[in-house]
């Protein structure tokens, strides 16, 4: 047999050429790997010898040669042998390679031409060409295989070692390959196809961050957005992404401007737009201003939940106009994502938070690949996107004895399916008149879902009661500080401490919110409309559900408890659609 070695971690090199020289397999070798293996006492050929022309342009070449290829790649065929015969050549029977260290040379902050110097070109070469020949020949790429190999000897290992072997060989040119790809989307690529550093991940001890398009066949892909102002975070992209995602499908299922307000990666509130009376925009605190209907879809969005939404990352479908960034401008928000921007309304987005506020352009036309991957301690899972859309027919199976859906109906279900769809799992939604009014969001139990995201629904209505809005405060309190006070307030647990301290807001102190009045109110809330990501599993959600208002539900279906929660729904006068679609998104 004949051995061809060429490698740069020389990790138990001369151990395992001692034993292939006890075992008569001649040895072939280049530059510092063949110096280690003579000075080691062994007999080696050079391969300039071998192949009888000399290492050139600085070693650059040495090792593509007929000689050496036609060794490493011929088959058991006569006519192979005869060819190789006709080049001088001789069969090469084992290939031990490994590359030069290039992803450490880049770590040390080498040059850019050191770097390219470092990209290894004929020990790829030659361990694609062993690998593909495995049916013949064994290629080790890793000093940890030297030892089985070894035993092996000298018949070599068998067919199913040499594919083992192969399979290893790829994968460490894929990711060489892939290290040297992603280095020069680093170093070369611009605008959406380079690779922007984020600040730290999840956390900041979780260096080093990064995020970049995808590497293709065609190179570099651009991401679905452009970094307009500030510097992103891991969180806020992962905000951004979700939120585009869901305000995309929501106004292409809706024809309506749409908007997000998202926050660790679930929204705190979404809507579309809808007339809005007085009333509301008294009890948003948005009364007198000037407001398109983006930005009404966006005070909806912001107002579902306005304590979850405290710094959020906000979407929008359309172009952002005036009268949007100067809501904006008030609220304490990270960032924004959206189809584009006016002049004016980039201009006062880029002045917010010291000129620190993320804004990110989307683009309108990027479309996915169809297959997704992640890596979660050390695994990778790929499966296909959830591609299928939220529209018309997912309320097409009224399941329920009652049938009818009005328009608005059909908008609402529609605003909570959409905005579920991209909630982390399990989760329920509350919506009316085109806003969510309370998402549940990554509960293990569905009905947990629906009673947290009831509450919210709670809080949001009772902020319209009497009372809330005839509170008085002091001048000189904040807005959100106001906000707090009068969900603190509705919510009405309060200790003593606390107790004093949101007193001391107030010009006069207000009366007690009572269980029997929130009662009242809440008995005067109709029409609601409760999505789910999956099926409701019993008919509790069901009866949770109707003391919300609730009168329309969207559900997969599909439990053995479906006649049960059907039967619910019945009991309460509701109209109940099976989508036949699972939504869960983690």
């Amino acid at each position: 047999m004949r051995a061809l070695l060429s490698v740069s971690d020389k990790t138990g090199l001369v151990d395992f050429c001692k034993v292939l020289a006890a075992n008569n397999v001649t040895m072939l070798s280049t530059g510092g790997t063949a110096k280690a293996i003579r000075e080691a006492g062994l007999p080696v050929t050079d391969v300039s010898e071998f192949t009888g022309s000399p290492e050139v342009m600085d070693g650059r070449v040495k090792t593509l040669h007929p000689r050496v290829h036609g060794g490493i790649l011929m088959r058991g065929t006569d006519s192979d042998l005869e060819q190789l015969k006709q080049l001088g050549g001789e069969p090469i029977d084992i290939v031990v390679v490994n590359l030069y260290p290039f992803s450490a040379t880049v770590a040390k902050g080498a040059p850019f031409a050191d770097c390219i110097e470092n990209i290894d070109i004929g020990g790829p070469t030659m361990v694609r060409a062993a690998a593909k020949n495995h049916s013949r020949v064994t290629v080790v790429v890793e000093p940890s295989d030297y030892a089985e190999i070894a035993a092996t000897l000298p018949a070599g290992p068998d067919e199913a070692m040499r594919a083992k072997l192969a399979l290893k060989a790829f994968c460490h040119t894929a990711t060489y390959d892939q290290a040297i790809a992603e280095w020069m989307q680093g170093q070369l690529g611009e605008g959406r196809t380079s690779v922007h550093t984020l600040k730290y991940g999840n956390n900041p001890q979780q260096k080093p961050a990064s995020i970049s398009g995808l590497i293709s066949a065609q190179g570099p892909k651009p991401l679905p957005f452009d970094v307009v102002n500030g510097t992103p975070g891991y969180i806020n992209l992962l905000d951004a992404l979700n939120a585009w995602q869901l305000v995309r499908e929501l106004s292409g299922v809706t024809g309506l401007p749409a908007a997000a307000s998202f926050k660790h990666v679930s929204p705190a509130g979404a809507a579309v737009y809808a007339e809005i009376d007085d009333d509301m925009l008294e009890v948003y605190e948005a009364k007198g201003k000037e407001l398109s209907k983006t930005c009404i879809a966006y005070l909806r969005s912001r107002q579902a939940d306005p304590l979850c939404s405290f710094g959020d990352f906000v979407a929008v479908s359309e172009v952002v106009d005036v009268s949007t960034a100067q809501l904006l401008k008030i609220e304490v928000s990270d960032g924004i994502i959206a189809a584009g921007y006016e002049p004016e309304a980039l201009a006062i987005l880029k002045a917010k938070k010291g000129g620190k506020y993320i804004v990110l352009q989307a683009d309108p036309a990027f479309e996915a690949p169809e297959m997704e991957e992640r890596t979660v301690f050390g695994a990778k899972f790929k499966q296909r996107r959830a591609l299928e859309p939220v529209s018309a027919e997912t309320l097409s199976r009224v399941v329920t004895a009652k049938k009818e859906l009005s328009d608005a109906a059909k908008r609402d279900l529609l605003v909570a399916q959409v905005a579920i769809k991209y909630t982390q799992s399990n989760s329920v939604g509350y919506a009316k008149d085109g806003q969510m009014v309370g998402v549940g969001a990554g509960q293990q139990s569905r009905v947990d879902c629906v009673k947290l995201a009831g509450r919210k629904v709670e809080t949001w209505y009772l902020r319209q009661h009497p009372k809330v809005k005839a509170m008085k405060f002091k001048e000189g309190v904040k807005r959100q500080e106001r906000i707090n006070a009068r969900v603190r307030y509705i919510e009405g647990d309060m200790t003593p401490t606390e107790l004093t301290a949101w007193k001391a807001q107030f010009d006069e102190e207000p009366t007690p919110l009572t269980l029997s009045d929130k009662a009242e109110f809440m008995a005067t809330l109709k029409g609601v409309s409760l999505a789910s990501d999956a099926f409701f599993p019993f008919r509790d959600s069901i009866d949770v559900a109707s003391a919300k208002g609730v009168e329309y539900l969207v559900a997969a279906g599909g439990s053995v408890a479906d006649e049960e929660v059907i039967g619910a729904a019945n009991e309460y006068g509701m109209t109940m659609a099976f989508s036949g679609l699972r939504l869960f998104h983690h």
